[in-house]
């Protein structure tokens, strides 16, 4: 009669597995929305860039477009103060935002972002 092994993983190892993999889960559904309104942000500052005339906005105009774009993408990070403005031989629009999300009780994420377009249409 021979004598083979079980082969596997133990319960103990699949708790341990599934619950690195829950948190790396939990950690995604946390951080990915922070990009996301990046790439939003990143969307409406590329087609301001593109639009005809719009280095001739004036900063009011420019600020107004930004953030009905911004309120159309729910993105509630983005305050009206971050949006940065220079006139020059083009207008130069910077927007540089922090955001902190909660991660377990007292860690948090911090995400800088930080995006500049040219205006020279």
């Amino acid at each position: 009669m021979k004598i083979t092994r079980q082969k596997g993983m133990t319960i103990i190892g699949f708790i341990i597995v599934l619950s690195f993999a829950l948190f790396v889960s939990y950690l995604g559904m946390k951080i990915v929305p922070l990009y996301m309104e990046y790439y939003s942000v990143s969307r409406i500052l590329d087609g301001l860039a593109n639009e005809q005339g719009s280095r001739n906005y004036a900063p009011y105009t420019i600020r107004l477009k930004i953030m009905t774009g911004l309120n159309v993408s729910y993105s509630d990070n983005i305050k009206e103060s971050d949006i940065k403005i220079k006139r020059g031989s083009s207008t130069l629009v910077r927007i540089v935002y922090e955001v902190r999300t909660p991660i377990l009780g007292n860690l948090d994420v911090i995400a800088k972002f930080d995006k500049q377009v040219a205006l020279t249409n």
